[in-house]
């Protein structure tokens, strides 16, 4: 069987209307695909807590976590993966990655530029589809 990991990833946007992307170090598991940041739940946190607390140690950032964007199952060929990524916003800080390879903040519009992780796909959609909503209004 499958080991199975819940995961949870912040798509922190700035007051440009700006996304922070990660990109994935070659060390890492998934490398040189881009993702939103995050990572694993640990047992007895919440969602946000282990949000708060993943991108303080992947970035050097305090985060405000708003509205869920998208839950995501996905099977890789060694595990399965919940993804659920949240809206989110710097409240403290300097971005200073220390798992990443590379940061970039692209607008909605560009996100199809880079080649994201597999399980991240549904939540860059999504955005793309809520943009246009927005767009519309």
């Amino acid at each position: 069987m499958k080991k199975h990991i819940n995961v949870v990833a912040a798509v922190i946007h700035n007051d440009e209307n700006k996304i922070l992307c990660a990109l994935r170090s070659p060390v890492m598991a998934l490398p040189n695909l881009w993702e939103f940041p995050g990572g694993k739940i640990e047992k007895g946190e919440s969602h946000e807590i282990a949000l708060v607390r993943e991108i303080q140690e992947e970035l050097g950032v305090h985060i405000v976590v708003g509205d869920k964007v998208e839950d995501t199952y996905f099977e890789y060929d060694t595990f399965t993966i919940q993804l659920t990524s949240y809206l989110a916003k710097i409240t403290e800080g300097n971005l200073q990655p220390t798992e990443h390879a590379e940061l970039k903040w692209l607008t909605i519009n560009n996100l199809d530029e880079l080649n994201w992780a597999p399980a991240d796909i549904p939540a860059v959609e999504k955005l793309k589809k809520l943009f246009k909503i927005k767009q519309v209004l």
